[in-house]
């Protein structure tokens, strides 16, 4: 190789690994470039775990933002809260100044503000056989439901299970409800919608249980009859999806049951049909939520479900609710002001941004009133000045710049549900949840029908379209996770996992697909690359027949 071809080849690569250097340096992770975070850390609820783990991996990759949590349950993040031991605590109900179980009242010493995170359904997860085959499409009223969770229903082919599914020829076993060994938000929403709606037999099983009455709502359920105990969100979805789980009935949030690939019972609302909870069904049910809007109550941003419960919409889900992050409004405990301005950048994050991949993991995005109630709390977080909350530069999916705060784009384009999700003779065949693509035969009487022939005023006519792609995201134990195992001594979760049958909190990863400028230029700079390493040598060659032209 001469000096001259090793000038032009040195000058080519110089001038590629340039442009490829800058093309890494405009794609280097937003952390690369912005400023220290402070790890945070935060305890509580499971029913919103899964949300709170994906974004948590997103800030540490994008950002460089530490943010520890750990779903221990609500009772005890809203304790941790108290106790100055946590910089968050996230919870589904507020503190409880007369709590159930006769323990000390919950009262914080120093300030604090309720911020919503994330919208979802209380979900009723199960494992059921008819004939050796699944069943996916499993119809419940909300007495039977109630029935069934107070000891009053113990058999699947009870007539009144049997009424709520027509296509089903419901099978002679034992029903196994699953419940909440721990204090849990989830238990709590659960419990206060027995006691609002079914009064009469949620005080009976009261009464049987040992308990007060009236009794209303309470974070720790009663063990009772055949009821299996079990502690946290993965606790009672992992007893269901095993073997030994088929005849089990839980209630978790539905995040649970996708990840788990399992189905959740469609529940008959005030209109009459029986709907499963996704993001469309939860975010119209949530419409008629009230708010306690007056800032200067202790109880600030809490909800009040009876017109959730009783909507008349026939796309609602009837259990729909949201979880709230409990933030400081001060600086105490483990908590300060470099903290804050991590979790205000945190919380930010989750009600902008964040709410875009809620649907995909289980749960339904926030509507603009609740981001903008939001935004009022982080303004008051210590040390969180820098946050963004300006909703014109929020990446929130449920509404676009200038909409009102009392619209909501996700429940405009809501479908309506099929006519075999219609009380009556005829029983939808389609899956739900995990099992979406499992469809059940008609084993009972009526002619079946399909679920995704519903038709949407001004939306899809694909009912639940907006999960259509959550079903098949399956996960694993992530390696180094603490086993988990219920009541009989069967790993759940954790490394000691096997088969991808057992519910994990590894969170989900959700592919880009996008094909931008950081991707064109990078592509670009494989080609001078490689016309670097080509173009010397043939130049060379050329050189030389020119000089040897010239020299004749």
């Amino acid at each position: 190789m001469t000096p001259r071809t090793r000038l032009i080849r040195f000058i080519g690569i110089l001038f590629a690994a340039t442009v490829f250097a800058g093309a890494a340096a405009a794609g280097a992770p937003q952390s690369a470039r912005a400023a220290t975070y402070t790890p945070i850390s935060g305890t509580g609820s499971t029913w919103s775990q899964n949300a709170l783990d994906q974004w948590r991996k997103n800030v540490a990759a994008n950002y460089g933002m530490t943010v520890n949590y750990s779903g221990t349950g609500s009772s005890a993040g809203r304790r941790d809260f108290i106790a100055g031991t946590v910089d968050f605590a996230v919870s589904e109900i507020p503190f409880q100044t007369a709590p159930e179980d006769g323990s000390a009242p919950e009262k914080p010493t120093s300030g604090f503000a309720y911020m919503p995170i994330v919208a979802g359904g209380t979900s009723f997860m199960y494992n059921l056989k008819i004939g050796g085959k699944r069943v996916s499409n499993l119809r419940l009223g909300g007495e039977t439901i109630t029935k069934i969770f107070t000891g009053k229903i113990t058999n699947w082919n009870d007539p009144q299970i049997a009424a709520d599914n027509p296509g089903l020829a419901m099978p002679n076993k034992a029903i196994v409800p699953v419940v909440r060994s721990d204090g849990s938000g989830s238990t709590a929403q659960f419990t206060l919608w027995m006691s609002k709606q079914f009064p009469t037999l949620w005080n009976s099983f009261c009464t049987l249980v040992k308990r007060a009455t009236p009794c209303g709502l309470t974070s720790q359920y009663p063990t009772y009859g055949n009821a299996k105990a079990q502690s946290g969100s993965l606790g009672v979805a992992g007893y269901v999806s095993q073997d030994y789980g088929e005849g089990a009935i839980t209630y978790v949030e539905y995040s649970y049951a996708l990840k788990s690939g399992f189905p959740v019972a469609k529940v008959l609302n005030a209109a009459g049909y029986y709907i499963e909870p996704t993001a469309p069904s939860v975010a119209v049910a949530l419409l008629k939520a009230a708010i306690n809007t007056t800032p200067s109550s202790p109880q600030y941003l809490t909800q009040i479900l009876d017109g959730v419960y009783n909507n008349a919409d026939p796309r609602t889900y009837p259990l729909s609710s949201y979880s709230y992050m409990i933030v400081p409004t001060a600086v105490a405990g483990i908590f300060n002001t470099a903290k804050g301005n991590t979790l205000g950048a945190f919380t930010s994050y989750m009600l902008c941004e964040g709410q875009q991949q809620a649907a995909a993991l289980g749960y339904s995005p926030l509507p603009m009133n609740l981001v903008l109630a939001g935004f009022d709390q982080i303004k008051r977080i210590p040390g969180a000045g820098s946050a963004n909350v300006d909703p014109n530069a929020c990446n929130n999916p449920t509404f676009k710049k200038g909409d009102s705060p009392t619209n909501n784009q996700l429940a405009v384009t809501a479908p309506q549900p099929a006519a075999c999700d219609k009380q009556g003779p005829n029983q939808c065949t389609t899956g739900t949840a995990g099992a979406a693509k499992t469809t059940t035969a008609v084993t009972g009487t009526g002619t079946g029908g399909s679920a995704t022939g519903g038709s949407a005023t001004g939306g899809s006519a694909t009912g639940g379209a907006a999960l259509a792609g959550a079903a098949a995201i399956t996960t694993t134990a992530a390696a180094g996770d603490a086993p988990t195992y219920d009541a009989n001594g069967a790993v759940v979760s954790g490394s000691a996992a096997s088969g991808g049958s057992a519910v994990s909190s590894t969170p989900f990863t959700l592919a880009s697909a996008t094909f931008g400028a950081q991707q064109a230029t990078m592509l670009a700079a494989g080609g001078l690359l490689v016309l670097a390493v080509i173009l010397p040598p043939v130049l060379s060659r050329r050189l030389r027949r020119s000089g040897s032209a010239n020299g004749k």
